[in-house]
């Protein structure tokens, strides 16, 4: 249970940072954004690493597993995550959230074709379920907000191409956590953070070209502590407790599970800002729920 609990924590740290990311993007371009979230969460877990004595952990890693999780932050964080605050900015979170979390659907052929699991039916049914729900959730969505096609046509290219840049980015740290050499939560939390700081490195000295007039310099208090917050919920928890799940549960159960970051914005809305519930939401959500049934019972 622990890894299917740890992948439920990931979906619900993606709730929250995709709340927190909306709210700064409103004042700050996403390159910007990226570059201020992943540089301040970067330092704080390399500042944890090594307050925890884990730096032995780091250095005893082999080469090839430096390697894959460095290239996966590079996809995974800075491509994806790029494309992804792209598509809150055009299309909302109510959109762009449940478009990304398509992913499974990827991780699903990389789990066949690429780590050569077995998959079974129930896994493939559950994941198909809650892609399912929520569908259902974004449809609900998008009655209740009106944009023009090219924002909606970009903002929808966008999500599903970050959710392709994740599904890759997620299956090369789970080749990297579920090594011989590897297979701890202290090796989890090393691989997790060399992929931050990889990414957070990268962006630093590229900024003066993805980030010319160097806004992320003279972004206000408010949005950068909103980005910073994100970025400690999103990457310092969120991505751990999804890279912890994999020494647990294979990628094709994990992955679905993560994905169902949708219902639990859709309850959050429910509980805390009393909005009504029709029978969409209703139905996507217990479709979700059904479908992480499934995949559970496995």
């Amino acid at each position: 249970m622990l890894g299917e609990i740890a992948a439920l924590g990931a979906a619900f740290s993606w709730t929250v940072s995709a709340i927190l990311y909306k709210e700064a993007l409103a004042k700050t371009k996403p390159v910007s954004a990226n570059v201020v979230r992943l540089a301040f969460t970067g330092l704080f877990l390399l500042v944890l690493l090594v307050v925890l004595g884990k730096f032995r952990v780091l250095t005893s890693l082999p080469l090839y597993v430096v390697v894959l999780a460095g290239v996966s932050g590079l996809i995974g964080l800075g491509l994806g995550d790029t494309l992804y605050l792209l598509s809150l900015k055009l299309i909302g979170v109510a959109r762009a959230v449940p478009i990304t979390c398509v992913y499974p659907l990827f991780n699903i052929l990389w789990a066949i074709f690429v780590a050569k699991e077995t998959v079974t039916l129930p896994v493939v049914a559950g994941a198909t379920i809650i892609v399912l729900g929520i569908w259902l959730l974004s449809k609900e969505q998008e009655g209740k907000q009106s944009l023009d096609k090219k924002s909606m046509s970009k903002g929808i290219f966008f999500a599903l191409a970050t959710a392709l840049a994740w599904s890759i980015s997620i299956a090369m740290i789970d080749i990297a956590v579920t090594v011989p050499e590897t297979g701890s939560l202290d090796h989890a939390f090393v691989i997790n953070t060399i992929r931050v700081i990889a990414i957070a490195a990268s962006l630093l000295v590229l900024a003066p070209l993805a980030d010319r007039k160097f806004e992320f310099l003279k972004m206000d208090k408010r949005t950068a502590t909103a980005l910073i917050s994100g970025g400690f919920v999103a990457l310092g928890i969120g991505w751990f407790l999804l890279t912890y799940s994999f020494l647990h549960i294979p990628q094709s159960q994990a992955v679905p599970i993560s994905s169902t970051t949708p219902l639990f914005s859709t309850l959050t809305s429910i509980a805390i800002l009393k909005e009504h519930v029709t029978l969409k939401t209703a139905v996507g959500a217990m479709a979700i729920v059904a479908g992480i049934f499934l995949v559970f019972t496995v």
